[in-house]
């Protein structure tokens, strides 16, 4: 018997070209979004770019302390405590704690529902 299957060159050692197309496109709206995030809090939008410095300034946004900021390295609090910012930030912005959920766990939407739409920082 002969079988058909579709396959594509491995042998460039990449993933296909449409996925890096993909992938590409949602860390960008992701950068974007939070940049727009960053700036409807009153916070610098480049934030968001900077590794650590984006959580210190998403801690500030949510009104946590700073502090906080050890407890992102913590085994299994850094599960917990992220949820618990998100739900501070969607707070901030009048919405409820299902919507930080969201934020947590489909952020690749979530987060340009919450900076494109007419949400105001109430900080």
């Amino acid at each position: 018997m002969n079988e058909t299957s579709v396959q594509y060159d491995v042998s460039s050692g990449g993933p296909p070209a449409i996925v890096m197309v993909i992938y590409l496109a949602i860390v960008l709206l992701m950068i974007v979004s939070m940049w727009k995030v960053f700036t409807k809090a009153g916070q610098p939008g480049w934030a968001c770019i900077v590794p650590i410095y984006n959580i210190i300034v998403m801690l500030q946004i949510a009104g946590k302390p700073l502090w906080w900021i050890i407890l992102f390295f913590i085994p299994i609090a850094n599960i917990i405590i992220p949820i618990m910012v998100n739900i501070a930030i969607a707070e901030k912005f009048g919405k409820g704690a299902g919507f930080g959920i969201g934020l947590t766990f489909l952020g690749f939407i979530f987060f340009p529902i919450l900076a494109f739409s007419d949400a105001q920082y109430s900080g």
